[in-house]
């Protein structure tokens, strides 16, 4: 028998890993369960258009998500209840043709799948042959189990999406933080198992405290992906504009700002402004003769 040390050992675990692996194929959620056994933790980003997904890709980010916060910080609206399936799948499917290795997850609107599995269905497969995601996000714990089994029945994989759920943003009357105290707590654990024995391969815990948080990741076996959930959950997940200081005015606790591209680009437009009305540009070498 050929003894592998640990050192080599290590080395294989980190051409498979998620983010900083060698491997140039697309990812698929088999990969994603790897993690999970490796313990290995991962970041996902959003993205909605091609050329930003094909930076993220370019950096290794392993997961990117069109999600529905395209409504807020893309489409302009005020939430992400007024997001369309056709909004949803242009932009996944844009996503989609701007990157080469990441498992792109779209996310289900509001609307698209509440009425019930079949819905559900009809809306999961538009974005998976009209837009070539990897797979699906929606919404909702023991509330979309059935949802969650006939697409995971039928060939497509689900990432599920409990805690606070901003779709329901109306009937919570704002962003509260989930999970606090016993029976919000009990209900959280309840809906992490029925997402999981619904046959989700992941879930997306949003504002949760952080001990609820660190223990559902360990008692289930799919990965959780936090979002203002605490720092024990498999993966972590940021909206884009928000990470790189896109967004204007006040962003939530749980952001952290890693650049300000807001007032990055900002200087570029006024530079260029500025060149155009002294009429610095355009200057020789940007002419034809």
């Amino acid at each position: 028998m050929t003894h592998v040390s640990p050192a080599q050992n290590s080395s294989a675990d980190s051409s498979k890993a998620l983010y900083g692996g060698t491997g140039s194929r697309r990812l698929t959620v088999r990969d994603i369960a790897a993690a999970k056994q490796r313990g290995e933790k991962w970041p996902m980003l959003t993205a909605y258009d091609a050329m930003t997904a094909s930076v993220f890709d370019d950096a290794g980010i392993p997961v990117m998500l069109v999600g529905d916060s395209m409504g807020n910080c893309h489409l302009g609206y005020e939430s992400t209840v007024p997001v369309t399936m056709d909004e949803t799948t242009l932009l996944s499917a844009a996503v989609v043709r701007g990157t080469r290795r990441a498992l792109i997850v779209g996310d289900l609107p509001f609307g698209s799948y509440q009425e019930g599995p079949v819905q559900a269905l009809r809306s999961a497969t538009r974005l998976i042959k009209e837009a070539g995601v990897g797979a699906v996000k929606l919404e909702g714990g023991e509330r979309s189990a059935h949802q969650i089994e006939l697409l995971v029945e039928s060939g497509i994989p689900v990432m599920a999406h409990i805690g606070l759920t901003p779709q329901s943003v109306n009937a919570y009357g704002g962003y509260p933080v989930q999970g606090r105290g016993e029976e919000a707590a009990q209900q959280l654990r309840r809906d992490a198992k029925a997402v999981q024995d619904a046959g989700a391969f992941a879930v997306v815990l949003e504002l949760v405290p952080a001990e609820l948080s660190a223990e559902v990741t360990r008692s289930l076996h799919i990965p959780t992906v936090g979002i203002g959930a605490g720092p024990d959950c498999d993966a972590q997940v940021l909206v884009w504009t928000d990470m790189a200081g896109m967004t204007g005015g006040r962003v939530p606790r749980f952001v952290k700002q890693y650049a300000q591209l807001r007032e990055v680009l900002g200087g570029a437009a006024k530079a260029f402004a500025e060149d155009v009305v002294g009429g610095a540009y355009p200057a020789e070498e940007h002419s034809f003769h």
